[in-house]
């Protein structure tokens, strides 16, 4: 099934179920009124509210509405804990390369995490606010996890099970922030403002035989400006799957129920190396700095600028027919009034 916040006037915004064809909504305020609700009690709430979606992609409900992927709220406009990854080591070995930062071979084999902020996520068309472009305005295209509750010390196995839906993130960074933020030893804050989420949030049984080995094997697409950037496959080059980013995450606490884990900017080692910017034919990067990394590689120096007042990013997932899975993000960068 398909999940969706929408406005009403609060913080938290109302529960919608929506059709897998992302066409229609309904609201469920007799099921859940806020999708936290639903998790809260997930056992109890999750078939009732995938018989609601049954009968919704079948036509039969009648006070079903036209579903504005424009006018929905992150799926969880606030959760309890955002912790992110970086699942995609290429990606982490080539953006430490950028700003001079040596490669630990731990990294390889145990997860990279932070924790963000998580009191105001943004939705999937909200604009991106800042004051200077000079911070380095950059995009990350990822795909994120909610579990359920996990205890301490749950095994991968085990908190893979706890994962109860799907989405997709844009995990904004000022990138010439980082530098100065991490030579301090303890960690992101300023240079992580708030992330975007996909319009809607769907239980892994959607994703059909692309979810598999705690990963969505599907591409991952991001335009800026209305030209192609990237397409790397999610499920291609993850280190660590969802299941071990949860176990990490869960090795010292327990985890509430609405815990989102990211799973880090989706990247692909094309052709054994670094890869080629779609311009050039090639799957292309998530983020800019990826891209920028690569051409200073190839070229010597940078030419991508990163994103200025004014520019746009989609980041979505199409399904094997070409179908949007999740909706797209689609937001523009404007400078705070």
């Amino acid at each position: 099934m398909k999940l969706a916040t929408l406005h009403d006037g609060g913080r938290d915004g109302h529960l919608v179920v929506v059709s897998r064809d992302l066409a229609r909504c309904v609201a469920v305020p007799e099921i859940a009124r806020t999708l936290q609700a639903a998790l809260d009690d997930w056992m109890r709430v999750a078939p009732a509210l995938a018989a609601i979606a049954a009968e919704l992609d079948a036509g039969r409900l009648h006070d079903a509405h036209a579903f504005d992927a424009g006018k929905a709220m992150a799926p969880l406009p606030r959760a309890y804990q955002w912790v992110d990854g970086s699942a995609y080591v290429n990606h982490v070995e080539l953006v430490r390369r950028a700003r001079g930062a040596t490669m630990p071979p731990e990294f390889w084999t145990d997860p990279l995490m932070y924790q963000g902020a998580s009191d105001h996520m943004l939705g999937a068309c909200e604009d991106i606010v800042l004051d200077d472009e000079a911070w380095g305005i950059d995009f990350e295209g990822e795909v994120a996890v909610v579990t359920g509750d996990v205890a301490m010390g749950t095994g991968e196995a085990d908190a893979l099970a706890q994962v109860r839906l799907v989405m997709l993130v844009n995990d904004v960074s000022l990138r010439n922030l980082i530098p100065a933020e991490l030579a301090k030893g303890f960690g992101f804050l300023q240079s992580k403002p708030a992330s975007a989420f996909s319009p809607v949030a769907i239980t892994p049984d959607e994703l059909g035989g692309a979810w598999r080995d705690g990963k969505v094997h599907l591409p991952l697409v991001t335009s800026v400006n209305g030209e192609p950037f990237g397409r790397p496959n999610a499920g291609v080059d993850m280190t660590f799957s969802f299941g071990r980013l949860i176990a990490h995450v869960a090795r010292t606490r327990d985890l509430a129920a609405g815990t989102i884990v990211g799973s880090g900017t989706v990247s692909n080692r094309e052709d054994g190396g670094p890869g080629r910017p779609a311009s050039a034919g090639g799957t292309g990067y998530s983020c800019i700095a990826e891209q920028r990394t690569v051409e200073t590689i190839v070229a010597g120096k940078p030419s991508t600028p990163f994103m200025r007042f004014g520019d746009r990013v989609r980041i979505e997932m199409l399904d094997a027919a070409g179908q949007s899975v999740f909706g797209a993000i689609d937001q523009r960068v404007r400078r705070r009034a």
